[in-house]
């Protein structure tokens, strides 16, 4: 359980600092957006995750809701979803469950700031029910320590 414990602490660490669409392991962990942000705290305890939410989606073990645990991740179709056969539905958005109730994600918010869209948000710990009304619908739940 430890690596877990370091888990949650480094992602706690992170709270507050600015979401960057696209953001890269470069940018970290000054900045982060969804998928960045479960990439880089796994990659502190030893694990390696694919880049993307729906490359992340296809690791570990499927868990359902009602046995989620601390470390688990969370993934839902959000904004922008992104299709492939395995999730037909897309896959949008990652969170991370911290257990309690409680969930960090780099959450973000669109604007329209004539003549574009901006993208603003941080790293955040909200309640996991608030995270799913807010981002669903949840897609799938994954396990990728045991």
């Amino acid at each position: 359980m430890g690596g877990i414990n370091k888990l949650i602490s480094v992602a706690k660490s992170l709270v507050g600092r600015p979401y960057k669409y696209g953001a890269k392991m470069a940018d970290a962990p000054n900045f982060f957006d969804c998928s960045l942000f479960t990439q880089y705290i796994f990659k502190q305890i030893g694990v390696d995750l694919p880049r993307s939410t729906i490359l992340q989606a296809s690791e570990g073990e499927e868990i359902s809701l009602e046995n989620v645990q601390m470390g688990d991740l969370l993934f839902f179709h959000g904004e922008q979803g992104f299709y492939n056969k395995k999730f037909p539905d897309g896959i949008g958005h990652v969170v991370l469950y911290t257990g309690d109730g409680k969930t960090i994600h780099a959450a973000s918010e669109r604007i329209q700031e004539n003549p574009k869209v901006v993208e603003k948000g941080e790293v955040e710990e909200r309640d996991l029910d608030y995270v799913i009304k807010k981002c669903g619908p949840l897609i799938i739940i994954k396990r990728i320590i045991k």
